[in-house]
Formats: structure tokens, sequence, C-alpha cells
């Protein structure tokens, strides 16, 4: 089954180059598929598989796969070990105590620690670091502060694909604490971690239900290879929300557009009357249960129809007129638009990088 065509901000990206030189940067940036104008568009945005790549191609060149932040280098490799050491313990608790072990044994200036009460398995990052983290130029304003929160966003990623890989599915974040002020990308968060993200706050945490600690861990050679063979992407991917009623809304719209109808047929989607009535809802019942997550539906229509739009634009083998068309709009002026808005750039531009 094809994995699903998201997109991540582009300030991820500028996140994960920040320790290379300006040519390490452009040859990265080069394998990854991802221009280097779109590094001066704040409304950017790139396919998850695209940042994936980034991941290794910064990773090769570095020697480490946590970006040069941290005082040690996580050396190419480290994450296959872990996963080889993790995979066959019998619970879900026993390997996430072991991956937990393994990457403070690799970093020296960030860990993450484990309790669980009530319920409720909290996992919480302590910096151990007094120096300047790796990735931070001191005379650029705010270049350290940024190096800190990508380090502990790489490494709640990190730790949340295992957890998510240990327990055979996507196990759902209640609560994402940040002890950082929140950042202009603050939005990717609740498609990530969580729709409950606090800032500012004493330390930066995420908490789950402790139940799926219990799950038996049934992680076969095969099944081994395979998740190792995808990594990055396989950890990164399992990061975007799968559950919710803004996941199922998603789906159903993104099922619909995937089937790219012929130029001459526009892609009208289904209407929100429809969705609920399939799922069994009201209108207004659906509409609530969206808020509650913190979406809305005309934010998720956008953000399956941006998602396709950069994903089908990499496809030089569509036009703009006909990309437009498959997305469900009547004109290229009313596409022009629309992704004006998305990403702060006209199709022709940012298909032209």
């Amino acid at each position: 089954m094809a994995a699903p065509q998201h997109t991540v901000s582009i300030a991820f990206v500028r996140s994960a180059i920040r320790a290379l030189d300006a040519d390490g940067a452009a040859r990265a940036l080069q394998q990854a598929g991802i221009a280097a104008d779109w590094l001066r568009n704040d409304q950017a945005r790139v396919p998850a598989t695209a940042f994936a790549a980034l991941w290794m191609a910064v990773a090769q060149q570095l020697d480490d796969e946590f970006f040069g932040l941290d005082m040690r280098r996580m050396k190419v490799g480290s994450f296959a070990l872990l996963c080889h050491a993790v995979a066959g313990q019998p619970t879900v608790a026993r390997g996430l105590r072991h991956a937990l072990r393994g990457f403070a044994l690799f970093l020296d200036g960030i860990e993450a620690r484990l309790t669980v009460a009530q319920g409720v398995a909290r996992i919480t990052i302590h910096r151990r670091d007094t120096a300047v983290p790796g990735g931070c130029a001191a005379e650029l304003p705010g270049s350290c502060e940024d190096a800190r929160r990508f380090a502990e966003e790489t490494l709640l990623v990190m730790i949340h694909g295992v957890l998510c890989w240990l327990a055979g599915r996507r196990v759902p974040l209640r609560r994402l604490q940040w002890a950082h002020p929140r950042p202009a990308h603050a939005e990717e968060y609740r498609r990530m971690f969580s729709p409950d993200v606090a800032f500012e706050q004493v330390a930066t945490a995420v908490e789950f239900d402790a139940r799926v600690l219990g799950v038996p861990v049934a992680i076969t050679p095969g099944a081994l290879a395979a998740f190792l063979r995808d990594a990055p992407q396989s950890v990164f991917l399992k990061q975007v929300q799968s559950g919710g009623w803004g996941e199922r809304v998603r789906r159903q719209l993104r099922r619909h557009l995937a089937s790219q109808p012929p130029p001459t047929s526009p892609a009208e989607g289904p209407t929100l009357e429809a969705l609920a009535a399939q799922f069994g809802l009201s209108p207004a019942t659906l509409r609530r249960r969206l808020d509650d997550e913190g979406t809305g539906w005309q934010q998720l229509k956008d953000e399956v129809r941006r998602d396709l739009a950069i994903h089908r634009l990499a496809d030089r083998r569509l036009s703009i007129v006909e990309v437009a068309v498959q997305l469900g709009y009547n004109d290229a002026s009313s596409f022009h638009r629309a992704f004006r808005k998305w990403t702060g750039a006209a199709p022709g531009a940012y298909r032209a990088g």
C-alpha cells in the first residue's frame, strides 16, 4: 500500500542542514530533490519522503544520524544496531526501555526517561549539556535555541517511531509539552505528535496510554530488515497522525483525489454532509469532533490538496492545468491562488525550484 503523500514544513529542512557548510548543504539538498530556493520561503513545504532522503544525505556527510546536534556523533549504523537490540524483547515496555538506554549511550547532551503513573506513560526529555549544542552558531541570534529544539524534535521522532514499530501500530500521544516557546512551525506538532500541545513547560515530554507497554513484541527478522531498509522514512512517516476523526476525513479526501480523473473531469470531492452520513454522524457532530481535535473541514481539505499538489507538481509529465483539475479546481487561476496561499509561491515557480 502506497505511503500517504504527506509534506512537512521547510523549517525542518533548515534545521536538518544547519551543521553542514554551504557546499555540503547544497549537495544534501540536491540528493534529496529539494530546491535550495525553497529555503527562503517560510511557507514552503517538502514531501515527507524528501525530508527522509535529506536525513540520510546529512547523516552520510556527517557520519551522524542525529544531524550533528549533539557533542558526540550518533554514527551511521547506530539506529540499526539499536533496533536489532530491541526487536527481540518480549514486551513494548522492555523494548522501549532498551531503546532509551541505547539513545543515552549514543548521545551525551540529551536523554529521554520513561515513567508510568496512574495508567499514563510519560517520556521526558532531559538536557545533560551545559555547552553549546552541535549545529548551533553562537553568532547567529536564536540559533542555539533552534538547535536545542530540533534536537528534542528529532529525538522524539525517533523514539515515537520505535515505539510504534514495537507496538505494531501507531501509538497515539495524548499530550505534548514543549520546554520551548511556540515556534512558527508549531502547527506541525498537531499532525506529528498530538493535538494537545503546550509550550514553555518545565520540560519537553509526551504522554500515552500505559497499557500499550504490556503489548507483546512480535517482530520477525523479515519485518526488522524491512523497517531498517526503509529507515528513516519508516520512522518519520509513523509520526503522521493515523487515528482520530481528522485523519479519517483526510483518508477519504485523499482516496477520492488520488484516483487522478482525466483532465476533462474535475474531482469535486465528497461533501462534509456526505462524509458525516458515511460515518453515521450528523454534520454538526462531525464538525464538533474535528473542532475538538483542533482542526476543521476547510483546513483538512486545504491540507490534503496542498500535499497532493506538491507531490504532483514533482511529476513533470503533468501540466499545471492537469494538476489543478485533478485536485478539483475548475480553472487554473483558482488553483494558482490557492497554491500561493498555501506555500507563498506560484505552482510554476515551485516546480522550477
